[in-house]
């Protein structure tokens, strides 16, 4: 029965409608809620990683163009997890919203190092959004940008000079001229395979890399000394750094071949890398021209962050500008 409301002026019937109307809605919205709520469970039991899922993904980076050292990097995360994840949960494998974080805080308890953890996550973020599993994904850990290198893994000019002479001292041509080509160019170690005879004749070395094609260009004098080396080894096409059989050399046998040096040249092997030499050409072609853009282009980056990172200085420089302040007096 419909009443007047004297103080509203308004009939008790329609406020009755419009209080059940909102209740209507609001009964309605949690229902949305529970049914989402329901969906997300029965799709977190759904998520587990196959061998075919990584077969898959592993297709895919190579569709993107990623280079063979980043595919096998990626995979190896990967099954790391996979592996983590069938050791430690009950559910044999199933991936929860929280299971990256929980692997994240395992690899930190673990004493993996901070970028190390990072370059995990990266891997297995990349194969979540692959797997349309974007709500998985873990956050990485936020870390300062260091502004000094530890001098333990700083190869100096000094250094490098003694590298080449032991290769020399010990017969070791190929691996000495390696090195002068590496240092003087700036080149990846997965890029030596673009050192042919054809384009030291040239003077220029064309390198494709993820979609990219960069220009190295060859110092006059480094090209004198591989077309002579290419004639004693009869080389008369294609790569200059091969193997007795005709092979391209791999990162494993350069990364060896280099540690083997230490001993003769009184060099850290932890100093003794391939992609160090890359930092010194850095350093010294900015020392020379101070274009960090210009460098970016030579070394092949697309962020300027990246290398600003080749052109950190050892903590003992950094000292040295502290102390160069005079903030201090005194003794």
């Amino acid at each position: 029965m419909r009443e007047y409301h004297v103080r509203s002026g308004r009939w008790k019937a329609g406020l009755v409608r419009r209080s059940s109307r909102k209740r209507f809605a609001a009964e309605e919205r949690t229902k949305r809620k529970c049914e989402v709520t329901a969906a997300g469970s029965a799709k977190d039991s759904g998520r587990k990683i196959s061998d075919t899922a990584i077969c898959e993904f592993e297709r895919y980076l190579h569709r993107e163009g990623k280079k063979k050292s980043t595919v096998d990097k990626y995979l190896r995360d990967v099954r790391s997890f996979q592996m983590w994840l069938r050791q430690s949960t009950e559910e044999r494998g199933t991936v929860e919203r929280e299971t990256a974080g929980q692997w994240r805080d395992f690899l930190c308890g673990s004493g993996y190092a901070p970028v190390t953890v990072n370059a995990m996550l990266t891997s297995l973020n990349l194969f979540f959004r692959f797997s349309g599993w974007e709500e998985c994904r873990a956050k990485t850990l936020r870390i300062q940008r260091r502004f000094f290198r530890s001098s333990e893994k700083e190869l100096f000019r000094r250094e490098y000079e003694r590298l080449v002479k032991a290769a020399k001292a010990q017969g070791k041509e190929r691996l000495a001229l390696l090195l002068e080509t590496i240092c003087a160019t700036g080149i990846r170690v997965s890029e030596v395979k673009n050192v042919t005879l054809e384009a030291i004749c040239e003077g220029r070395v064309e390198i494709s890399l993820k979609g990219k094609i960069r220009t190295i260009l060859m110092p006059e004098k480094l090209c004198r000394k591989l077309i002579r080396y290419a004639g004693q080894k009869k080389i008369v096409s294609g790569e200059i750094f091969i193997t007795r059989s005709g092979k391209s050399l791999s990162r494993q046998q350069i990364w060896a071949e280099m540690k083997k040096l230490c001993p003769a040249a009184g060099i850290l092997k932890t100093k003794v890398f391939p992609h160090n030499l890359r930092h010194l050409f850095a350093r010294a072609f900015y020392q020379m021209c101070g274009d960090i853009v210009k460098l970016a282009d030579v070394l092949g980056h697309s962020n300027l962050a990246t290398t600003r990172i080749y052109l950190t200085s050892t903590g003992a420089e950094h000292a040295r500008h502290l102390e160069r302040l005079n903030l201090v007096s005194g003794f």
